[in-house]
C-alpha cells in the first residue's frame, strides 16, 4: 500500500493546457479523504504552486525549485537551499548575449527574466504567477533558488547543451542542473533534487521511501523516480528520459489525465 504519492506538474499532472483537470482534482482529493498524502513536487515556484493549492482546496505538501524549497501543508517554509552567493553573477551572465536563450531567476518570492517571454507565461494558466524584468549584471545574489534557461523551441536544445557543458566545466559539483524539458536547463545548489527533497518529506511524516509512488517526465525527475517503491514516467516524455529509467513503468499521457486515472485504479477502487 502507497501512504504518498508525489508527482510533478508540467508534462505530468498537468494538462497539454498546463491546468489541472476537474478529474484530475477529483480523483486528488478523495486520496486524501482516505489518509494517503499527496506531495506536489515541481521545478515552479513556491508561489506558484501555492496558488494551485489553494484553487484546489487540498492539503499537500510542496518541493518545488526541484527541491530547492519545501513547504508543508499549512504552507510553511520547512526546508531552503539555495545557490552559493559568490557563484550567482557568472551563472546568470552565462547566457546573457545569446538571443535564444532566456534566463531566469527565482530570488525570494520573485521571478526574474532578462528579456519578455510570452511563451514562459504560457505555463501559468493556473496562477496569476508572472515575472519582472531584470539585467543580469544587477542580479541580487541572495536567496537564489533556482537559475534556469530556456528557449522557444526543441530546436534550440544544442544552445543549451553547450551552456550545461560551460557551467559543469565552471562550477562542478557546487550545483546541481538537470533538463526539466529539451527546451529548459535548471541550476540549483550542489545536492538539491527532488529525491532528496522527498526523502526529507517522507521522513517528517514517519513513512518511507518504500511506501511512496512518484510520476514524472523529465531528467529533474530521475532521483526521485529511482528512489521512491514505484516510479512511473510519462509516455510523453523525451526519449532520453525513458532511456535513462528502463526499469522504470512507463504509463500514458498527460493530455489523457494518465496520472489520475492510474491513481483511481491502484488506489481508490
Amino acid at each position: 500500500m502507497y501512504h504518498i504519492v508525489a508527482s510533478d506538474l508540467d508534462g505530468t499532472l498537468l494538462n497539454s493546457e498546463h491546468q489541472l483537470s476537474a478529474f484530475t482534482k477529483q480523483v486528488l482529493q478523495a486520496l486524501r479523504q482516505r489518509d494517503i498524502h499527496f506531495i506536489f513536487a515541481t521545478g515552479r515556484h513556491h508561489i506558484d504552486v501555492e496558488q494551485m493549492r489553494e484553487n484546489m482546496d487540498i492539503d499537500a505538501y510542496m518541493i518545488t525549485s526541484n527541491g530547492a524549497r519545501v513547504h508543508n501543508s499549512k504552507g510553511e517554509l520547512i526546508l531552503s537551499k539555495n545557490i552559493a552567493t559568490d557563484i550567482v553573477p557568472a551563472i546568470v551572465s552565462i547566457a546573457q548575449d545569446n538571443p535564444y536563450v532566456y534566463t531566469h531567476v527565482y530570488c525570494g518570492d520573485n521571478w526574474l527574466i532578462n528579456k519578455e517571454d510570452s511563451y514562459s507565461l504560457s505555463f501559468f494558466q493556473e496562477s496569476n504567477f508572472t515575472y519582472q524584468l531584470f539585467e543580469p549584471m544587477n542580479c541580487p545574489v541572495n536567496d537564489i533558488a533556482k537559475i534556469y534557461f530556456t528557449t522557444s523551441d526543441d530546436k534550440y536544445n544544442q544552445e543549451l547543451i553547450a551552456i550545461q557543458h560551460q557551467l559543469v566545466d565552471l562550477f562542478g559539483d557546487k550545483i546541481s542542473i538537470a533538463f526539466s524539458t529539451l527546451n529548459c536547463l535548471e541550476i540549483m545548489a550542489a545536492g538539491v533534487n527532488k529525491g532528496s527533497a522527498l526523502a526529507y518529506i517522507v521522513n517528517k511524516l514517519g513513512y518511507k521511501l518504500e511506501q511512496c509512488i512518484a510520476f514524472g517526465d523529465g531528467m529533474n525527475d530521475y532521483e526521485m523516480l529511482t528512489t521512491v517503491g514505484k516510479g512511473c514516467v510519462m509516455k510523453n516524455a523525451p526519449q532520453i528520459v525513458k532511456d535513462h529509467l528502463p526499469n522504470i513503468e512507463v504509463i500514458g499521457a498527460n493530455s489523457d489525465d494518465a496520472v489520475p486515472h492510474y491513481l483511481q485504479t491502484l488506489l481508490l477502487k
